[in-house]
């Protein structure tokens, strides 16, 4: 199969195969022991080992000709055949916004369904629990508009298998991947894994799906998106410490030229999506080796395709 395959098999995919394709990927996200050698899961934190090549890509919005151009021009789908340690990590927002958001959601897990040990699908705030949803959440209409009365149907799936989704990816004395931002007290990788497990009551899995990082802002302010918080150079610096990690690599944020880096080179922000309702320049994706050690993300530049 190729990914092209798949494209066209979501363009004409039914209610009864989307919810048997969302169930069988909720059972695999539940695996608590991955076969893959170069992967550990504990809790919702995915560490990898420093090996192989990872391909990153932020947030797309029911954008699917998006994705088709990354998955076509990086040939990541090839790769993870050749390569087993080859990685491909989605930064999560897979809908709302874009009207092929059904369509979209299909073709990931369709991929996470081929490559169930290499594709890593994390949480992002358009697939955060009920109580701190993004808005405006148009998944539900959007999958009404394309199963019919079965869209309710696929939405509980999917909201199901959304609470199954992956908190953060971790290389050790390299990277950390999340979607929004650091939590700002955090003091654990282990809070990391358990972050969802520990909301409400402590705000870690909020400031995952909703912070973001500020070049004026000194410690941490309230976000003006509602949710989560903003947050400066010094906290960047003293997180990134904690955890072992030289640069955090985040989505979250509509960039004009597809990416941005913030605080001093400690952090890379992608989207990987462009058009309306955002009209950025280019969306973009990293591709590169994780034998490879970088201090900065302005090193990372060279790794970074635009589109």
């Amino acid at each position: 199969m190729a990914f092209s395959k798949i494209v066209q098999e979501s363009k004409v995919i039914n209610a009864d195969d989307f919810l048997k394709t969302a169930e069988k990927v909720t059972e695999i996200l539940d695996r608590k022991k991955p076969v893959n050698q170069n992967i550990t899961v504990t809790g919702k934190l995915v560490k990898l080992k420093p090996v192989g090549e990872a391909l990153v890509i932020g947030d797309l919005h029911g954008d699917l000709k998006s994705l088709n151009t990354i998955m076509g021009k990086s040939g990541f789908f090839e790769t993870m055949k050749a390569d087993r340690s080859a990685a491909l990590v989605f930064l999560g927002d897979y809908g709302d916004r874009g009207v092929q958001s059904p369509e979209l959601c299909y073709s990931v897990l369709s991929l996470k369904l081929a490559f169930p040990e290499q594709v890593i699908l994390l949480r992002g705030n358009h697939e955060a629990p009920s109580d701190m949803m993004a808005y405006p959440h148009d998944l539900p209409f959007q999958l009404q508009r394309k199963f019919k009365q079965k869209g309710g149907a696929v939405y509980q799936q999917l909201q199901e298998l959304f609470s199954h989704l992956y908190n953060a990816v971790y290389v050790e004395n390299r990277y950390l991947m999340v979607h929004g931002g650091l939590p700002t007290k955090l003091e654990s990788l282990q809070e990391l894994a358990d972050a969802d497990q520990l909301h409400p009551h402590k705000a870690f899995l909020e400031e995952l799906l909703w912070n973001d990082p500020d070049e004026q802002v000194k410690g941490v302010v309230s976000s003006p998106r509602g949710a989560g918080y903003l947050f400066g150079k010094t906290v960047t610096a003293k997180i990134l410490q904690t955890v072992n990690a030289k640069i955090l690599i985040r989505g979250h944020e509509s960039t004009r030229n597809g990416f941005k880096i913030n605080h001093n080179g400690k952090i890379l922000t992608l989207f990987s999506r462009k058009g309306p309702p955002y009209f950025n320049r280019n969306g973009a994706y990293l591709e590169l080796s994780l034998k490879q050690k970088f201090e900065n993300a302005n090193q990372l530049v060279p790794f970074i395709h635009t589109f």
